[in-house]
Order: C-alpha cells, then structure tokens, then sequence
C-alpha cells in the first residue's frame, strides 16, 4: 500500500490548511503524524474505520481527522495554526483492526511527508 500526502503550505499563525492522504489500498486504521526541525516524531491524530478518534493534546480543539472510507483517505483539518505546528506531517496506516493510536511503531505504511511553516 503506498500513501500519498497533499495539502501542506505555509501560513501565518491563525490560519488553516487542510492536508490529505490517499493510501492505494484498503487500509484499517489511518493517522498523521509530524516532526518538526531537532524534535521527534510525534503522533497528531489518528482515525480507525468506524470513525473512531484519538489527538494528541497539544491540537485538540483545533485539529480534526476524518476518513473517507470509500476513498480511502484521510484528513486533517488544521485550524488556528501556531508556529509550533511547523512541522513535516506525515500519514501512516494500517491494515490491522487496531484502536486509533498515536504510537508510530504500530503503523505498517508512512507517506513521504508534507511541509507546514506556520509564522
């Protein structure tokens, strides 16, 4: 399964952006992930087919994840950007009947990355 992201950009704090992933296959459970510059990877927010969610504390109330389960593929819509959201986010997935859960050792697929500056 290959994952393709789209959608990143720059944007001045407060704005928005509105990344995709398209996996070429059926996937379970799909999330994004982000690294920004001297940081470790970090778990964003992550969606299983049912619809269920789980955020990482740091975007909740300003991010949200959704799937469209026929397209296979996922959103992340981002609102009231921060600086501290620059980051290369990155799209993960798995065919496995997991929970939504932002730890990357559970992920069998990952995208090549989209960049978010936020100043």
């Amino acid at each position: 399964v290959q994952l393709v992201e789209s959608g990143g950009g720059s944007v001045q704090t407060g704005g928005t952006l509105r990344l995709s992933c398209e996996a070429s296959g059926d996937v379970y459970c799909m999330s994004w992930f982000r690294q920004g510059s001297g940081n470790k990877r970090e778990g964003v927010a992550s969606i299983v087919i049912d619809g269920r969610t789980v955020y990482a504390d740091s975007v909740k109330g300003r991010f949200t994840i959704s799937k469209d389960n026929a397209k296979n593929t996922v959103y992340l819509q981002m609102n009231s950007l921060k600086p501290e959201d620059t980051a290369m986010y990155y799209c993960a997935a798995t065919p496995r009947s997991v929970a939504p859960r932002l730890t990357e050792y559970e992920y069998d697929y990952w995208g090549q990355g989209t960049q978010v500056t936020v100043s």
